[in-house]
């Protein structure tokens, strides 16, 4: 089988997914209500610097970028990237020096080592099994050397009778940021709203 026929159904599903997202982004801000713990979780762990330039994937309506911007030591420089146009026309006015872009994180139009942090929030689950390997290369591209990214991803909870697979989604997320080039540094569940996991890793030099 030719790349092209292969290629060819994952653009479409692509697209698919994109006019998906481009309907759903008028009713997306209705069940914000259950992302905003674990992803007031995820800015916390991220703790970007005044002077470090941050990356948000998948930034959808924008609630990462709302919570970075109402930070004491807000970062200078963030860029938020999402492949449906109709999701970033609803995010908030930017502070100065703040941008959106339509960009797939598969392949990001951006330069090697430009950030020093980077947040995917409720977004590497929706990729298909052999899209993620290459949108977690594409982050750690872009990222410097000892950079950040915070992942935010549902998962089952960690307590009762689930334990056993929540642990295995514990390793799971851990080898698949290590087979990315990331070193995981530590994860925290979030049981509010959506349970989901939370993950801090620093991109390795490779």
């Amino acid at each position: 089988m030719s790349t092209a026929a292969v290629t060819e159904p994952r653009e479409q599903e692509a697209d698919d997914a994109r006019r998906r997202w481009d309907r759903f982004s008028r009713h997306y801000d209705r069940q914000l209500w259950l992302e905003r713990s674990a992803v007031s979780s995820a800015v916390e762990l991220l703790a970007p610097g005044p002077d470090e330039r941050c990356l948000d994937l998948g930034t959808g309506t924008g609630e990462v970028l709302r919570r970075l911007a109402r930070r004491p030591d807000a970062p200078r420089s963030v860029l938020g990237i999402d492949f449906s146009a109709a999701m970033l026309d609803h995010v908030d006015a930017l502070p100065a020096a703040w941008s959106l872009r339509i960009a797939d994180v598969r392949a990001l139009p951006l330069p090697n080592a430009s950030f020093d942090a980077a947040s995917a929030s409720y977004l590497l689950h929706l990729l298909a099994p052999a899209d993620l390997p290459l949108a977690l290369a594409e982050i750690h591209r872009v990222l410097r050397p000892g950079g950040r990214l915070v992942t935010v991803t549902p998962a089952i909870p960690p307590g009762g009778p689930a334990r056993p697979l929540a642990a295995a989604l514990d390793g799971l997320a851990a080898r698949r940021l290590e087979r990315a080039g990331f070193e995981l540094i530590t994860s925290r569940w979030n049981l509010r709203g959506y349970p989901s996991l939370c993950v801090r890793s620093r991109a390795q030099l490779r």
